[in-house]
């Protein structure tokens, strides 16, 4: 998983109801519905989805998004787990999915292991204690996928996937 401080995230917020086309834009849905049909296809777009919007309900495809930031307004909010694993799991997207908001350290390996690719962490964090937070398990756990409950990557419990 890539980590990220707020001043090396490359991608902005846009702006208005309904933004001008800019490359590595964030766009709320209600924003990509007013452009996402006239919108170029060799621009990088990205989608901002707050926390309590239903990823399963959004009523457009995902494809045309390189990637999708779920918000978290609080670190202690975990809505936006649950947000990523619709995403991988259910509604099979394979893009990368980023953690913006209120992200801090310590929530690393859980972002991971719900299916997140990129986190930019809150102002003050540091990038280089949220990489061994990732590492944290490294030597200590099978290889490969190491979690007794199986998560985003592999969902198959411990035991079902014939470690003993």
């Amino acid at each position: 998983m890539r980590i990220l401080s707020i001043t090396d995230d490359t991608w902005q917020r846009a702006e208005g109801a309904a933004p001008a086309p800019a490359d590595q834009l964030l766009l709320t849905p209600a924003q990509w519905r007013e452009v996402g049909a006239t919108w170029p296809t060799h621009l990088a777009v990205g989608l901002l989805v707050g926390n309590d919007d239903d990823v399963q309900t959004l009523g457009f495809s995902l494809a045309p998004f390189v990637t999708i930031a779920l918000q978290f307004p609080r670190w202690t909010d975990g809505r936006a787990y649950s947000q990523a694993r619709l995403l991988r799991r259910r509604l099979r997207y394979t893009g990368e999915l980023r953690a913006v908001g209120d992200v801090v350290v310590d929530v690393a390996l859980p972002l991971a292991r719900t299916g997140f690719d990129a986190a930019v962490l809150r102002h003050g964090e540091s990038r280089e204690a949220a990489l061994r937070a990732l590492r944290f398990f490294d030597g200590l756990l099978p290889a490969g996928n190491p979690f007794y409950q199986g998560d985003a990557q592999e969902p198959r419990p411990l035991f079902a996937r014939g470690h003993r």
